[in-house]
């Protein structure tokens, strides 16, 4: 089925006006609290921005489903063809240090692809938006991933410390080359750069979840990079499981390069 005509002016002016809503929490004395099952942080500003993501996207598609981090997995969503998968603060350890790292990530997804996607920093006023087939914005104009080639002085974001992850040295794999390492907090906003050639590429061994992952996966696709998991696998949205496990992305001359040298490391299921 196509997405209904409206639902991309639904979904960016929903967006833009979360950002505001998180600007006034921003920099403040926030409330905030771990969560039970992974000791994730929470704060209220991330509760306030997905529940006024919820009212004004479900209000206006009531028959979507709804995959959030700071929503109560409801499994209808797995009967739906169209369902919003939302973080309401991508980066919520930045958002409560007054950081700007961080962003607002909300895709719609159609049979398990991100079909709309849009991915907002309010704190530095990027905003980021991409519908399939059409090619990726940034304020509104078009980007696309820079033309790297070499892993060797490459921009990277990603954790420093996950180059010492000891499956580099069970590998086999010969030592990095110098590489110029961004870390970012938030995940989305890291793969966001790569779409725009800020970064030349982004990777993770750890597992994320859809709401990281939805929105920038379209934005980064139209903007001609490619993104699957370390071992070249493709992201399913809205299945049960909401889990993947690792994460490559780049423009296709950067990816391969980088793919020869991550591939062959062994990750727990």
């Amino acid at each position: 089925m196509p997405v209904p005509d409206g639902d991309f002016a639904l979904l960016k002016e929903a967006v833009r006006d979360a950002g505001a809503l998180a600007m006034r929490y921003f920099g403040t004395d926030l409330k905030k609290w771990s969560k039970d099952a992974d000791d994730t942080p929470v704060t209220e500003a991330d509760i306030a921005v997905n529940d006024l993501l919820r009212a004004r996207l479900m209000d206006a598609r009531p028959d979507y489903g709804w995959l959030s981090e700071e929503t109560e997995d409801d499994p209808s969503r797995l009967s739906r063809p169209l369902t919003w998968v939302v973080d309401p603060i991508d980066g919520t350890r930045a958002f409560a240090k007054g950081k700007t790292d961080f962003a607002i990530s909300v895709a719609l997804v159609l049979d398990g692809r991100p079909a709309l996607a849009v991915l907002f920093n309010p704190a530095t006023g990027e905003f980021f938006e991409a519908a399939a087939g059409e090619g990726a914005h940034l304020n509104g104009a078009p980007i696309r991933v820079s033309d790297c080639t070499t892993i060797d002085g490459c921009r990277i974001a990603a954790f420093a410390p996950m180059f010492k992850h000891p499956g580099w040295a069970r590998a086999g794999i010969e030592p990095w080359p110098e590489m110029e390492i961004l870390e970012r907090n938030s995940v989305a906003y890291r793969i966001a750069l790569v779409a725009c050639g800020a970064a030349d590429a982004a990777l993770a061994l750890n597992g994320k979840s859809d709401w990281d992952l939805a929105a920038a996966d379209l934005i980064v696709h139209e903007a001609q990079g490619r993104m699957t998991t370390h071992d070249g696998k493709p992201f399913i949205y809205n299945r049960e499981n909401t889990r993947h496990r690792s994460l490559l992305v780049a423009g296709p001359a950067l990816y391969d390069a980088l793919f020869a040298k991550v591939a062959v490391v062994r990750l727990p299921e």
